[in-house]
């Protein structure tokens, strides 16, 4: 007995193995893959996410004659010629001057003006920044003396703020070279992920569907997100300009950035407030804080128009999942954040539509719920 249950064993054995290895083998494979692609993860995400939404464009410019590879051209030098070329000087200029001013400073050099005398009629907080102001303005050594250690802080984050908006700078212009290339052949990837989710989804159609909701989601938060950060950090820049406001270009970037990642961009707009209040007339400066509550609150009228906009998934699942998408994942959490929600929706969604549908049709269900 125990002969014969010897080679059967070792039988069992060895059709395991021959199960297992082959799995094993691919796990390998797809982690040595995975590890090679991780540093390029978020520049892969952001030409994903830049080939997803000027997609449309490259459809109307094919449409009217052009070809794929010179309509993803067009696209990539006009998306570098209207929006990486004004960053990239803004940057650039940050860049090179920060370093100088964080050396006067630490040095006790920086030749800083005098405080108007109408920034102590700013209530609360007037009288401590006018003293401060004075102090660092007669006597910058004793001032960077008494601050050493905030000065010191505050350099750094500068001088890394700085050296990281370069480094984002370039990051973003090597993501639009990709999307551009990937536009070029932008039907062969599109049925490549067709394909891709037809296999997961076991249907080509529920694939095809699955891949506009992506696609139209991307497109949405592009359209409600960032290009309502942009509207509002023109509408604010406009107001820092026409000001006189120093370091204007920094803080019009800065009013982007604050509304990209959801916070509310009273955080620039109000110093530029009690600035205006300190140097300008009263009437003068009413006018420029109307404008800043005007340029603060236009998010709240055009993320209705947006976002969610010809989309099956609600505004606020899109909104929610923009929050948490950069809690979780960064600024390239946006768009991650918002396509899984969405997709979840959707399934959610599906699976209710199911389920009503098969209690409908099951006799025995209507009887009980009778």
């Amino acid at each position: 007995m125990a002969m014969s249950e010897g080679p059967a064993a070792r039988t069992t054995v060895g059709r395991l193995v021959e199960l297992l290895l082959p799995l094993f083998i691919l796990a390998v494979l797809i982690a040595l893959c995975l590890q090679l692609l991780f540093p390029f993860v978020g520049l892969l995400l952001w030409t994903i996410v830049l080939a997803v939404c000027f997609y449309p464009v490259h459809k109307r410019l094919t449409g009217r004659g052009m070809s794929n590879r010179l309509s993803a051209s067009v696209i990539g030098i006009g998306l570098a010629a209207l929006i990486l070329v004004p960053t990239a000087i803004a940057a650039i200029s940050a860049a090179s001057s920060i370093p100088a001013f964080v050396s006067g400073l630490r040095s006790g050099e920086e030749h800083i003006p005098p405080p108007p005398a109408k920034l102590l009629d700013v209530p609360v907080v007037g009288a401590k920044v006018h003293a401060a102001w004075s102090q660092a303005a007669n006597d910058m050594p004793a001032f960077a003396k008494q601050f050493g250690p905030q000065l010191a802080s505050f350099s750094k984050w500068l001088l890394g703020t700085a050296g990281g908006m370069v480094g984002a700078v370039l990051a973003l212009l090597l993501a639009v070279i990709l999307a551009a290339v990937t536009l070029a052949y932008a039907e062969s990837a599109r049925t490549f992920i067709a394909n891709i989710l037809a296999r997961i989804t076991g249907s080509r159609a529920r694939g095809e569907h699955y891949m506009d909701v992506i696609g139209a989601t991307v497109r949405s938060v592009a359209n409600g997100v960032i290009g309502v950060a942009f509207v509002q950090a023109l509408l604010c820049g406009i107001g820092f300009f026409l000001l006189g406001m120093p370091g204007a270009g920094i803080l019009s970037l800065l009013a982007m950035a604050l509304g990209v990642v959801q916070i509310p961009v009273v955080l620039v707009t109000l110093p530029a407030i009690i600035y205006a209040f300190a140097v300008k007339s009263t009437t003068v400066a009413i006018l420029f804080t109307v404008w800043f509550i005007i340029a603060g609150l236009s998010d709240a009228v055009l993320k209705p128009l947006m976002i969610g906009h010809g989309l099956e998934v609600p505004m606020p699942v899109i909104l929610l999942g923009v929050i948490g998408g950069v809690i979780a994942y960064g600024l390239v959490g946006l768009f991650i954040g918002a396509v899984l929600l969405a997709v979840g929706y959707v399934l959610f969604r599906e699976w209710l539509d199911a389920s009503a549908v098969d209690s409908a049709e099951d006799p025995a269900t209507l009887q009980a719920a009778e």
